[in-house]
C-alpha cells in the first residue's frame, strides 16, 4: 500500500527506491513559513559584513561534503559519477562570485542627477521577506546558487522545495549553512506535494518572492498560483529551452562537432541550455555531420557509477519513453537518423538508458525541432547562409541560449557573428562556447523560456526593496549649524 504522506525518490538507473522523506502537512508547512518570517526579522538587522563572513565559511563546508554530494547527484539523477564534480567545483565558483560582489551590490546608490540645492538623495535596498526557492532535479546544487545566495545575502529568509527526484542536495545546503553559522530557520527545506506548493506555499501571503526553475507548465502554473494568493509577489520563472546551435562555414568542424556534441549530449541531454537543434552551412554540411556521428559514436552509455561512462540515463522510463516517440514522429514525418540506439548496448525499449541519436531531413514541422526534448538527441539542419540560419534560430517559442561557431582570427566573420548575436531572441549568445553560465553575467529566458532574472549583480536587485530617500541638508534661517 502507497503511503500518500511519503515522498519516495527512484534510482534513474536501477528504477528502484534510494531514499524517501515525508511530506509535510498544511499545519507544519505553516509553522515553517511562520519561523522564516521571524528568522528574516532578526536576520536583517545583521551587518552586511557578517552576513557575508557566514557565506564564505559556507564555501569551506560545502567543499568538505564534495564526495557525499557528488554520489547523491549520480544515485538521485543518473549522471555519470565521473562529471558529478563538476557541478560542485561550478557550484562552489558561481558562489564565490556571488558573496564576493555582495557589499557593492547591496550599497547604497547616491543620485546627483538631475542636482537639486541642498538636497541629497541616495537609493536603498533591503530586503523582501521571505524567498521561496523551487528547485530542479537537473542541476540541484547549480540552481540553488542561481538565487539562494543573493536572498540570504541580502537579508532575507529562504525556503527551499526541491523537486522529489533530488532531496539530498537541499538538505546538504541546510546543514553546511548552518555549520557555518547561519542563524536557525534563515534556511529550510521542505517536502511537500505538487497540490500543497501550488494552493499554499506559492499563495502564503508571508511569501514575498518566489524563484522557480522548471518547465513551462510548471512555470505557468505557479504564475497562476501565486496570483491568486492575498497581495503582490515578486517571481523568477526558469523554464525551458529548444536552444540552436549555427556552425558557419568557416569553423573547425572537427573541433567544433566534438564541443557541439557535448553541448547536446552533456548531462543525457537534460540541461535547459542544451543544443538541441543545429543549423550547419551547406559549404560544409556533409562534413559535419559525418564529423558529429563520430564523435558521438564514442560515448559510454551505462551505469552511472562506473568511472567509464560518460551518458546516463535519463531520469525516468516515462522521460525516456517521450524522447524516443518524438524521434519515431519525426521519421515518419521524413527525418533519416543517421546515429540510432542500436549502436549503444545498453540502451533498451522500456528502460531509462536513451542511447545517442542524431538525426537529418529534419524540419520545423516536427517536435523535435520545435518542442524541448531534454535528452541526448539532436535534428540537423542544412542552411545556405546567415539570414536563413537566423531566421530558423528565431523561428521558437522559446528564448534562452543560441551558439554561433565559427572562425575568431578572422575579422569579418567575428563581425557577422556579433551582427548575429544582436539580432538573435534569447537571453544568452555564445561564440565558440555553449552551455555554460557565468555568474557575472544576468541567467535571462525570453519568450517562453521564463521572466526575471538570476545570477549577476541583477538578481540583488531581484531580492529587494528599492527605497528613495531625499535628505534636505539646510533649511535657511530655521535650522542652524551649531
Amino acid at each position: 500500500m502507497v503511503d500518500i504522506n511519503i515522498q519516495t525518490t527512484i534510482s534513474p538507473y536501477t528504477q528502484e527506491p534510494v531514499c524517501t522523506r515525508p511530506l509535510l502537512s498544511e499545519s507544519e508547512l505553516d509553522n515553517v513559513i511562520a519561523e522564516s518570517v521571524k528568522a528574516h526579522k532578526s536576520w536583517k538587522k545583521v551587518p552586511l559584513e557578517e552576513r557575508v563572513a557566514i557565506a564564505r565559511k559556507w564555501l569551506t563546508e560545502f567543499e568538505n561534503i564534495s564526495d557525499v554530494a557528488c554520489e547523491d547527484l549520480s544515485v538521485q539523477m543518473g549522471r555519470p559519477i565521473s562529471q558529478c564534480k563538476g557541478e560542485i567545483n561550478g557550484t562552489i565558483w558561481r558562489a564565490r562570485h556571488m558573496i564576493e560582489i555582495a557589499t557593492e551590490a547591496l550599497a547604497p546608490i547616491p543620485q546627483t542627477q538631475p542636482e537639486v540645492e541642498g538636497v541629497e538623495k541616495w537609493i536603498l535596498k533591503q530586503p523582501l521577506g521571505v524567498v521561496a526557492v523551487l528547485s530542479p532535479w537537473n542541476y540541484p546544487h547549480l540552481c540553488l546558487v542561481n538565487a539562494v545566495i543573493a536572498a540570504l545575502l541580502s537579508g532575507n529568509a529562504v525556503i527551499i522545495k526541491p523537486a522529489p527526484q533530488t532531496p539530498s542536495p537541499a538538505e546538504r545546503w541546510v546543514s553546511t549553512w548552518q555549520s557555518a553559522g547561519l542563524h536557525n530557520n534563515l534556511l529550510q527545506v521542505v517536502h511537500l506535494t505538487q497540490e500543497r506548493t501550488l494552493s499554499q506555499l506559492c499563495q502564503d501571503q508571508r511569501i514575498d518572492f518566489i524563484s522557480f526553475t522548471g518547465s513551462v507548465p510548471g512555470g505557468r502554473a505557479v504564475q497562476q498560483a501565486a496570483s491568486q494568493g492575498k497581495g503582490f509577489k515578486g517571481i523568477c520563472l526558469e523554464l525551458g529551452g529548444n536552444d540552436p546551435a549555427y556552425v558557419r562555414e568557416d569553423a573547425d568542424i572537427k573541433w567544433t562537432a566534438e564541443q557541439v556534441v557535448d553541448g547536446v549530449m552533456f548531462n543525457s541531454g537534460q540541461s535547459c541550455c542544451a543544443i538541441e537543434r543545429v543549423y550547419v552551412n551547406s559549404a560544409i554540411y556533409d562534413e559535419f555531420v559525418k564529423a558529429f556521428v563520430e564523435v558521438a559514436k564514442t560515448y559510454k552509455l551505462g551505469d552511472p557509477s562506473d568511472t567509464k561512462t560518460n551518458i546516463g540515463p535519463v531520469v525516468s522510463v516515462a522521460s525516456a519513453a517521450r524522447i524516443r516517440k518524438q524521434v519515431k514522429d519525426a521519421v515518419e514525418a521524413g527525418a533519416q537518423i543517421v546515429l540510432d540506439e542500436s549502436h549503444f548496448p545498453e540502451a533498451k525499449e522500456g528502460t531509462s538508458l536513451v542511447g545517442p541519436t542524431v538525426l537529418i531531413n529534419v524540419n520545423h514541422s516536427m517536435e523535435l525541432m520545435n518542442e524541448e526534448t531534454f535528452g541526448p538527441v539532436v535534428g540537423i539542419m542544412k542552411v545556405e547562409s546567415d539570414d536563413e540560419a537566423l531566421q530558423l534560430m528565431n523561428d521558437s517559442i522559446y528564448g534562452l541560449t543560441a551558439s554561433i561557431w565559427t572562425n575568431p582570427t578572422d575579422p569579418q566573420s567575428l563581425a557577422a557573428a556579433h551582427h548575429l548575436s544582436t539580432e538573435l531572441e534569447c537571453g544568452t549568445v555564445y561564440l565558440n562556447k555553449c552551455d555554460a553560465l557565468d555568474p557575472s553575467l544576468p541567467w535571462h529566458g525570453w519568450k517562453n523560456s521564463g521572466q526575471g532574472v538570476s545570477l549577476s549583480h541583477l538578481v540583488y536587485d531581484a531580492v529587494t526593496h528599492k527605497k528613495s530617500i531625499m535628505k534636505r541638508v539646510e533649511v535657511k534661517g530655521v535650522y542652524e549649524k551649531k
